[in-house]
């Protein structure tokens, strides 16, 4: 049977069907470092939607899995794609469709690289705010089936605050044209924002119509704060939110994860056991606003240095933005994703550190402070996540369940959380959950064994 899919998809498209072995290896994982099980059948470069609507017939008439994909940059294995299974990559389809500054919208496809296209939108003087550490390479697509956030999201939204509707493709091959292009729209049930997030278990995003901003008038201005440990700056993040300043960034790093940028950058080491917070305000008020933030921060106990102008603010964002990369002169690094009320941050950190003391692991962790968003960092030796990381990771998702917390803020549940999403939902609507994927998706074919797998 797998000879006549990869037959039946070779006769559609030809050379963009790759099954070389090193093609095949590629999309078995993603950013994760998880691997999917076996070697998928192939790799189909999809440069159009009908090249998708045709991979969908063909996977329902032969009852063949198939896995959407974009950059490959997920961080919870949404879009590993393992044996017998068929890579869609819609990487290939990276146009902006039509940019409407009077509308504050733009249409694109779903391949386009979030930097890529925010440089395409600056000469209309607008752009899209979703703003993800992988920024340089993650998917416009990618961000929309993860529901993505980013450093800015503080200030300006989550992807799902920036979508006013997208193109998806069903499992039969059937398009529906999702959402509207007005600012207001609630006709019928609002399947845009189910679809958010949903990691290609509900169709294939062939297309995205992206609410869009003004550039930002006015300066930028960043600022990092210094504090003993890590608890002690997480007090201070709460601090600010509830002074009531409303900073684009607030962005938190342990001592750990600090030291380890400033070795990668071969920058002077820190304090020992430092913590920093850093800060950046925008718009006509920025230098006030960052100013008030500041009298916080110091009344909180940081020593706070401001960035002189707008290349020295940027080489303090890169301190944060060099997060992953110094993780992985570690180890291998198992990052994990989950959120709290902003109050509870300093509980959470302390969470951390017994689960730390618990099982013997260091756990070096930032959050996207102005939310409540952490990702602890597992770190080991070796290709295989350890059992005990593993046990660690679990009593991390249910203290953060127990602070009000969610198993994940941006990273979506991919393959590495659907053993604990029924502990977040419940049974009930764990089970609602994936009746309603069924409707979409009735053969179970679109991205199987993700999300609501056992």
């Amino acid at each position: 049977m797998s000879t006549d899919v990869v037959a039946l998809l070779r006769a559609e498209f030809g050379e963009r069907v790759d099954v070389r072995p090193s093609a095949l290896e590629a999309v078995r994982a993603d950013k994760s470092g998880h691997s999917a099980p076996g070697l998928p059948l192939a790799v189909v470069h999809a440069a159009s939607v009908a090249d998708v609507q045709a991979t969908l017939r063909i996977a329902s008439a032969t009852r063949t899995p198939v896995v959407p994909r974009g950059a490959g940059t997920g961080l919870a294995g949404g879009a590993n794609t393992g044996g017998g299974e068929i890579s869609l990559s819609v990487r290939g389809m990276d146009r902006v469709l039509e940019v409407r500054p009077d509308d504050l919208l733009a249409v694109v496809e779903p391949g386009i690289l979030n930097a890529d296209l925010n440089a395409l939108l600056e000469p209309h003087g607008v752009w899209w705010a979703p703003d993800p550490a992988s920024r340089a390479i993650s998917t416009v697509g990618g961000n929309i089936a993860t529901g993505a956030g980013g450093l800015l999201c503080a200030k300006y939204g989550v992807v799902r605050d920036a979508v006013l509707g997208v193109d998806l493709v069903l499992a039969d091959g059937r398009l529906l044209r999702l959402g509207h292009r007005s600012v207001k729209g609630v006709t019928g049930l609002d399947l845009t924002s189910l679809v958010i997030g949903s990691e290609g278990t509900l169709g294939v995003v062939v297309g995205a119509t992206l609410k869009l901003r003004r550039l930002v008038e006015g300066e930028r201005v960043t600022l990092t704060a210094l504090f003993d440990g890590v608890r002690a700056a997480a007090v201070a993040s709460a601090a600010v939110t509830a002074s009531g300043a409303q900073p684009a960034i607030m962005e938190l790093m342990d001592a750990t994860s600090l030291a380890a940028v400033h070795r990668l950058l071969s920058l002077p080491a820190p304090p020992p056991g430092a913590a920093q917070l850093t800060v950046q305000t925008d718009g006509p008020v920025a230098a006030t606003e960052a100013r008030a933030i500041a009298d916080v921060l110091r009344a909180a106990g940081g020593t706070v240095t401001v960035a002189a102008d707008a290349a020295e603010g940027e080489a303090l964002l890169a301190i944060r933005r060099a997060m992953h990369p110094a993780m992985e002169t570690l180890g291998t690094t198992l990052i994990e994703d989950v959120s709290v009320p902003r109050s509870a941050l300093p509980d959470m950190f302390d969470e951390i550190a017994r689960i730390e003391r618990q099982f013997g692991l260091a756990i070096p962790a930032v959050a996207h402070a102005g939310d409540g968003n952490l990702h602890p960092n597992f770190v080991f030796e070796g290709p295989e996540v350890p059992p005990v990381v593993w046990d660690a990771a679990e009593e991390l998702f249910r203290a953060a369940l127990a602070l009000g917390g969610t198993l994940t803020g941006e990273h979506g549940i991919g393959v590495l959380k659907r053993r604990w999403l029924a502990d977040e939902l419940g049974d009930d609507q764990w089970r609602l959950q994936r009746d309603i994927a069924r409707v979409f998706d009735p053969l179970g074919i679109l991205n199987p064994g993700k999300v609501f797998a056992p």
